[in-house]
């Protein structure tokens, strides 16, 4: 925020001269007069007292307009990101000129009140000595206003400093979903379009079936691609065609069994996650199983989490080649979505291997 363009900052700044001069210079000057000559009207004394007051008034103003400069400075000439020697020492003498200014002009404005009500100016009224020694308390006003200001532009500069990393985070975290939404559709393609290959000339009838279901999927994919959640029971329909898919391919050596509670159909989860399981179920599991296996999709609720579970049948073994594209792909949009407060586990469990992802519930 440009303080020099707040009117808030100025009323604010005009009266805090006039509080901090009345409350150290004026107050202290009528605490030493006899103000018993109030209740006689004495002239000579009353002009004191209008004079003291307006003595007080012009010192103030003075200060709010010399620190209003150093403001402009500061603003438009001092950068808190990309601090120099060199700009502390400007900053030093421009406090100073405005020091030197302050006390070069304080005294013929001063001359001006003084001539009125006792028909001589300060010249006349006080030494220079006298007049020296108020530059210490009024270098010391300037110093306490200078470290308020310095104040209120750090802080809004730390301020500026943390949104413009959450705004970085923010869109490193965006581009690095889009990034990993676009490793899911290559994936599964490679390995539907490899399906498709093998069936066109040994049975067009299910090649073309295959070919149905995979337009599905793939209008699918590329409507929920620009979003980060999707209804469960929307991806539940997803991984119905995909096992579908694989059924063409694998037949009778693949068996599906889905436990979900109905409930919970309408939660938001990242869309694909659970196909992404289950494609590596198969692919990594049933797949490589001569009899086949069983993939069993387990859903529920527990503790304000949503537990998705596929377990399929096999032991768990990484082969040499694996990328493991689709378990990074999956650790690392949990992390990305939820942080800390999602979880992701792959084990063997009695000759089954077993994802278990686990997600807040809002």
């Amino acid at each position: 925020m440009k303080l020099i363009k707040s009117g808030k900052y100025n009323l604010l700044n005009f009266l805090g001269w006039q509080l901090y001069i009345f409350s150290t210079l004026t107050i202290n000057k009528i605490s030493y007069r006899d103000f018993s000559f109030m209740n006689k009207f004495k002239p000579k004394e009353l002009n004191l007292i209008y004079y003291t007051f307006l003595e007080g008034f012009i010192c103030a103003m003075l200060g709010f307009v010399l620190s209003y400069i150093i403001l402009v400075f500061l603003e438009t000439r001092l950068n808190l990101s990309n601090l120099k020697k060199r700009d502390w020492w400007n900053l030093f003498l421009v406090f100073a000129l405005a020091q030197t200014i302050y006390h070069i002009a304080l005294w013929p404005l001063l001359d001006i009140p003084a001539t009125y009500y006792f028909g001589s100016n300060n010249n006349g009224l006080m030494t220079l000595f006298m007049k020296l020694t108020n530059v210490p308390p009024f270098t010391v006003a300037f110093l306490v206003w200078l470290s308020i200001i310095l104040a209120i532009k750090v802080y809004e500069y730390i301020n500026e400093v943390k949104f413009t990393k959450i705004e970085l985070e923010s869109s490193l975290k965006e581009s690095q979903l889009n990034s990993l939404k676009g490793q899911i559709n290559p994936h599964f393609m490679f390995n539907s379009l490899n399906n498709i290959r093998g069936l066109i000339l040994e049975n067009p009838i299910k090649s073309r079936e295959m070919i149905t279901r995979l337009s599905e999927m793939l209008r699918y994919s590329l409507t929920k691609n620009d979003i980060n959640t999707i209804a469960l029971e929307e991806e539940i329909e997803m991984v119905e065609n995909f096992i579908e898919i694989s059924r063409i391919q694998l037949e009778d050596r693949l068996k599906f069994t889905s436990k979900i509670d109905p409930g919970l159909l309408k939660l938001e989860i990242p869309p694909m996650i659970i196909q992404m399981l289950v494609e590596n179920a198969v692919k990594h599991g049933i797949s490589k199983l001569k009899e086949g296996g069983e993939i069993v999709l387990d859903i529920k609720h527990e503790n304000k989490t949503l537990a998705i579970i596929v377990a399929n049948t096999g032991t768990l073994t990484i082969e040499k080649e694996s990328t493991q594209l689709g378990i990074k792909n999956i650790e690392k949009r949990l992390q990305l979505i939820y942080g800390e407060n999602a979880n992701f586990k792959l084990q063997e469990i009695e000759n089954q291997v077993v994802a278990e992802i686990k997600i807040p519930i809002f």
